[in-house]
């Protein structure tokens, strides 16, 4: 699906101003709204279901917080959906076979035989993200607006951390927090060298697999420099766990990545915002 000027045919391009991001997952969804004019944040909105739901509720969370937020008395010039989800897998560009997507998918993830599979190339890291979006919500969306771009929020993540100038510098460990997936990716001088999504529930679980893969790495946690971001903060049991652990551990702030618009609301989803 590729982008669509305006959500209403009579509307023209030039009142076409702002942008429509919006991410879904089966813990949550959220979105937001950049007025292009003035680089700010007409609208965000995020929500955490208390359980898991099923891709037919999801569908209706997102089709009632559009009308409760008003969404639809916008009009695009731009739209994007972001799928998070652990059903995807990194393929490395010269093995890449898009008529092998299922191939790729079976061997880390349950999928169905009616799944809808998809994929992305990896601006910059010479790989393939290969996936499963939601395709109910995919459906909604280009009901609502026509034609638009959807790619997994492990593209987004991997594709906006390469461009931050710390990912150039040595070693460094970067673990996005969400609900409760973590997103645990490490790069060496610009090499992405690792790339994972993990379910989690406490600060344990997300201090087992970020040491586990430190380990099968060979990397030393004494000097791994750790990054966190998303739904953490300093003071946060995760990152006063991940403080006994390893020696360098900091927050990455918005201002850090240089990529966000003018006066972001606390809060807002990085996958989210750098998807605009």
């Amino acid at each position: 699906m590729t982008k669509k000027e305006t959500n209403n045919p009579e509307e023209t391009t030039e009142n076409a101003f702002h942008k429509l991001s919006i991410q879904v997952s089966l813990d949550g969804l959220s979105f937001c709204v950049l007025d292009t004019l003035s680089n700010s944040l007409a609208l965000s909105h995020s929500v955490h279901f208390k359980q898991d739901v099923s891709p037919f509720d999801l569908h209706r969370e997102l089709r009632e917080s559009f009308a409760e937020k008003g969404v639809l008395e916008y009009f695009f010039s731009e739209v994007i959906a972001i799928h998070r989800n652990a059903l995807f897998t990194l393929v490395p560009q010269p093995l890449f076979d898009p008529d092998h997507l299922a191939n790729y998918l079976k061997f880390n993830a349950r999928i169905q035989a009616s799944d809808h599979l998809d994929y992305d190339r990896l601006e910059g890291l010479d790989m393939v993200n290969v996936y499963v979006p939601f395709a109910n919500v995919n459906n909604y969306i280009y009901d609502l607006f026509g034609e638009f771009e959807f790619r997994h929020s492990g593209t987004v993540l991997l594709e906006s951390l390469l461009k931050l100038p710390s990912s150039r510098q040595g070693t460094l460990c970067f673990l996005h927090l969400s609900g409760t997936q973590m997103d645990l990716a490490i790069f060496a001088n610009r090499k992405l060298l690792f790339y994972n999504s993990f379910p989690f529930s406490g600060p344990p679980e997300v201090i087992y697999y970020l040491l586990f893969s430190l380990e099968q790495l060979g990397l030393d946690p004494a000097v791994t420099r750790v990054r966190l971001f998303g739904e953490v903060g300093e003071g946060d049991p995760v990152y006063e766990q991940c403080a006994e652990f390893f020696e360098q551990v900091s927050l990455l702030l918005p201002s850090d990545t240089a990529l966000l618009p003018a006066s972001p609301p606390p809060g807002i989803d990085f996958t989210l915002i750098n998807a605009l």
